[in-house]
């Protein structure tokens, strides 16, 4: 029997990643896929060619928040993946409306769609994909699931007030809701506003790239093909009203990114230019994944020496499918 999954968002980066991956020949080969996206800017219809002419695969143009298309869609699906959000900090600090309507609101039509249409014969799961900024800043250690959330951003503090409404549609009304948590992705078809895409796409033109103060503030590192692989465990054998951290064990100050963007780049120092720390810069994310490792045999594969070279490589290798977005990605 044939799953329907309509993916939200999945003309992003992660999205559009794990439509390829569904659909993919290492995908579980019993699945249809509807992707719903606005195509904002940061939506490339590129980043699916690769599955555009599999039978599988329907895409649909359109708004989280319309209640009327989103209705219509899930009387047809099984499943949710909701990967659809503003995302980029900076956007938010500058205004953060855009964060709350689709962030929140997209997130509780979809959510009262989905119940309903569930039935017996369609309990409907729905996979709400988050992030670990909703966790604040730590200074040492890491977060499990149980910590209490304290965003910082407007950006983090719509996505944890999306986790919330999501939780609570399984806890108030038994939705099979799964949360995840992930830490900062990296790979290709990476939009590029943000920080690897960006520099990376800056050295290649010869252009500087924008140190924040001091280049201390960490973060985990997880290449998209790990948090995928993440989200295919979740959505395949998780528990209904549970959250999963998905990191992906490799923590690098700012500087230390930048260093070793340098080399990748064959560029030096003199292309870096610090610039005013960002309002409210977490210091330091990192997740307990303790969790995802124990129920469900999560690890992260891939190597991110490796994978950052994989990743420059690529950018190097397309710069057709990245140069037409770098006006796009201008603040």
């Amino acid at each position: 029997m044939t799953t329907g999954i309509l993916v939200t968002g999945g003309a992003g980066f992660i999205g559009s990643h794990h439509v390829r991956t569904l659909l993919g020949p290492a995908g579980p080969g019993d699945v249809a896929v509807t992707v719903l996206d606005k195509l904002t800017y940061a939506g490339n219809p590129a980043n699916l060619d690769g599955v555009r002419d599999h039978p599988g695969f329907t895409f649909v143009k359109g708004d989280i928040c319309d209640a009327a298309l989103v209705g219509e869609l899930l009387a047809e699906h099984d499943q949710i993946v909701h990967f659809a959000a503003e995302s980029h900090v900076d956007r938010s600090i500058l205004g953060a409306g855009d964060f709350v309507r689709t962030n929140v609101l997209g997130t509780q039509t979809l959510l009262d769609a989905a119940l309903r249409h569930r039935s017996r014969r369609r309990p409907m799961t729905f996979v709400h994909i988050s992030t670990d900024e909703v966790y604040g800043s730590i200074d040492s250690g890491s977060w499990p699931e149980t910590d209490p959330l304290r965003p910082n951003s407007p950006y983090a503090a719509a996505k944890a007030s999306s986790d919330l409404i999501a939780l609570s549609y399984h806890r108030t009304h038994g939705l099979d809701v799964r949360v995840t948590r992930c830490s900062n992705n990296y790979g290709h078809h990476h939009f590029p506003e943000k920080v690897i895409p960006l520099f990376i796409t800056n050295l290649l033109d010869g252009r500087k790239v924008p140190l924040y103060g001091d280049g201390g503030n960490v973060r985990d590192w997880l290449h998209i093909d790990d948090h995928v692989q993440g989200i295919e465990l979740v959505r395949t054998r998780g528990r209904a009203g549970e959250v999963y951290n998905i990191g992906g064990g490799t923590e690098l100050s700012n500087k230390e990114l930048t260093a070793l963007l340098l080399e990748a780049c064959g560029a030096d120092w003199d292309s870096v230019e610090y610039v005013a720390d960002r309002k409210g810069h977490d210091r330091r994310y990192s997740v307990n994944c303790t969790k995802i490792r124990a129920e469900l045999g999560y690890a992260p594969r891939r190597d991110f020496a490796t994978g950052l070279a994989e990743t420059v490589a690529w950018y190097r290798e397309n710069r057709s499918w990245w140069e037409p977005l770098t006006e796009r990605a201008a603040l």
